[in-house]
């Protein structure tokens, strides 16, 4: 089963354009050009300023030389009960607790 790598919930839109556009090597004059998009529409929607509509982000993803294949799939909330716990910790509790259980997970493997 194939891996997807999950972005953040914000600024999705400017990740993904931002991602595409570096991956085909182009600098945002020329994905301007391309795309027939304003090179300052493209860098407010990079940084996130301005969020693009879904086609304008197809369009300009398709001018990089990408797709973005899109289906639905079942939403698996197995996870979100820890998530939400770990969460209200702080970000320092977080790591004392994942550098205890890399610390556990060694002994269990001998």
């Amino acid at each position: 089963m194939a891996r997807w790598r999950t972005l953040p919930r914000m600024g999705r839109g400017a990740d993904l354009i931002r991602e595409a556009r570096l991956r085909a090597g182009l600098t945002q004059a020329e994905l301007s050009e391309r795309s027939g998009t304003q090179r300052s529409v493209i860098a407010r929607w990079e940084q996130g300023t301005v969020s693009p509509t879904f086609d304008n982000m197809l369009q300009v993803i398709e001018a990089c030389g990408f797709e973005l294949p899109l289906m639905l799939v079942p939403r698996d909330s197995s996870l979100d009960q820890q998530l939400d716990k770990n969460r209200q910790l702080s970000p320092e509790r977080r790591a004392q607790q994942l550098l205890a259980k890399l610390d556990r997970e060694p002994a269990a493997r001998a």
